[in-house]
């Protein structure tokens, strides 16, 4: 078989595969020849290139499906069938120009363009879940059908093969406008409690409020985050950490949307660690020096003692926080995650809270160190939408909320305080989460 006998996905396919291909013989050429960041850029703008050869696919299935098996339609030549054809058209250049926007078009609020794109993206991964789904069942049918040659049994298949992209189009619609009413609230307040072994009586009921996941860039601005200051002050916690993924972009477009931050007034004090997004930025070392200079404290694999100013030399216990395990796969000049040196300064007889952006890396954590008491992750969403809701679920070793690991190890993971890209929640909903830490 030739090339050109290959059908549209097949090549479509083979041209994925070779933009993988210069990904790894670029990244083992210039690795040497490149400076870093530019040499992340260019990786980035790969990526970017290979999840779009990769949508192709989806795009011809979709327009198979909601054009092509249309075209013996009477309605062929009508203005509505050209209307509906412009219409599928610019939805798919949205959706895959969705993932050019934090390269090129990211700034302190967001553009409508990459709204408009991002949920493009959104709507697209719903519909070609649906329409596979769909299709799935069909072809089931069809296989019954062949066993009944009965004509009224055919020519139901037929009639139900021209329903199946109008009913997928039309819940696509229905789920996205959901998502779209449903991300655009507030985040909800969670409130938790939780028994950490070893901590002083004198911090019983102290207050933690845990934020993940925020992502500013392309559709997440500064208005946004003051908003979730404002709910955070309004909670007075004693402490906020940050664990990973705040922003998307370098600090050059980005650094005025975090200025928001410096107005937290948490009495402990407001730490953070790095998320896998940090690191794709290319940009961390200039986004931790940013926070320290807004107050907020950076643990890059580091701790320190929490206490109460003029409280017992002894009521104290430990925070730490280690750098997410994208930096080691990386390869980030001075950056990963090292529990050892994170927790150097801990000792058994205090109580340990660890910051770790992934869950994989906190269940990591309590393999090698089952004395720390308490993790605090981000990172999955809770799935954010609906169907990839299934897919996270199967993917990270805890998901969403509290978990309870061996005799005296406690792990929370955050469906996250807004969203990442795409402006929708479908089986999740964007959280602040206070958490009460009790004595045991």
């Amino acid at each position: 078989m030739t090339f050109k006998q290959l059908s549209l996905e097949a090549k479509i396919a083979a041209l994925a595969g070779i933009v993988c291909f210069s990904m790894i013989a670029s990244r083992t050429y210039l690795a040497e020849r490149l400076e870093g960041k530019r040499l992340r850029w260019l990786l980035k703008l790969q990526m970017v290139l290979f999840a779009n050869t990769l949508m192709l696919i989806g795009s011809v299935h979709i327009w198979r499906n909601t054009v092509t098996m249309f075209y013996r339609s009477p309605a062929v030549n009508s203005f509505c069938f050209t209307f509906w054809k412009v219409t599928v058209l610019m939805f798919l250049i949205l959706a895959h120009s969705s993932s050019f926007t934090v390269l090129f078009l990211v700034a302190e609020e967001p553009y409508f363009f990459s709204l408009a794109a991002y949920t493009c993206l959104g709507s697209y991964i719903i519909l070609i879940f649906f329409l596979f789904t769909l299709g799935s069942l069909e072809q089931g049918y069809k296989l019954l059908v062949h066993r009944n040659t009965n004509l009224d049994a055919i020519n139901k298949s037929g009639k139900l093969a021209m329903k199946k992209p109008v009913l997928a189009v039309t819940v696509t619609v229905a789920l996205t406008v959901l998502g779209l009413l449903n991300a655009s609230q507030p985040p909800a307040v969670k409130s938790v409690e939780i028994t950490v072994q070893k901590l002083p009586l004198s911090m019983n009921k102290l207050k933690v409020v845990l934020l993940s996941d925020i992502h500013l860039g392309p559709t997440v601005g500064k208005s946004k985050l003051e908003m979730i200051v404002k709910m955070v002050k309004a909670l007075k916690p004693d402490i906020t950490v940050i664990v990973g993924d705040l922003t998307d972009s370098d600090v050059k477009d980005l650094g005025p949307a975090v200025e928001p931050l410096g107005k937290l007034d948490s009495r402990l004090g407001s730490y953070f660690v790095t998320g896998n997004h940090e690191y794709y930025t290319s940009d961390v070392n200039s986004w931790l020096e940013l926070l320290k200079s807004l107050n907020v404290h950076p643990l890059h694999n580091e701790n320190t003692r929490i206490m109460f100013p003029g409280g017992r030399e002894n009521d104290w216990f430990c925070l730490a926080g280690v750098d997410d395990i994208e930096a080691n796969v990386l390869r980030y000049s001075g950056h990963g995650m090292d529990l050892e040196k994170a927790l150097g300064d801990c000792d058994v007889d205090h109580a340990i809270v660890l910051l770790a952006h992934q869950p994989l890396a906190a269940k990591w954590a309590v393999q090698a160190r089952p004395d720390i008491n308490l993790v605090l992750s981000g990172h999955t969403h809770g799935g954010q939408i609906f169907p990839l809701n299934i897919i996270t679920y199967f993917m990270n070793p805890f998901f969403v909320g509290l978990y309870k690991v061996g005799q005296s190890t406690s792990v929370y993971v955050s469906p996250g305080t807004m969203y990442y890209g795409i402006p929708m929640r479908l089986g999740s909903r964007a959280e602040i989460t206070e958490i009460i830490l009790h004595c045991s």
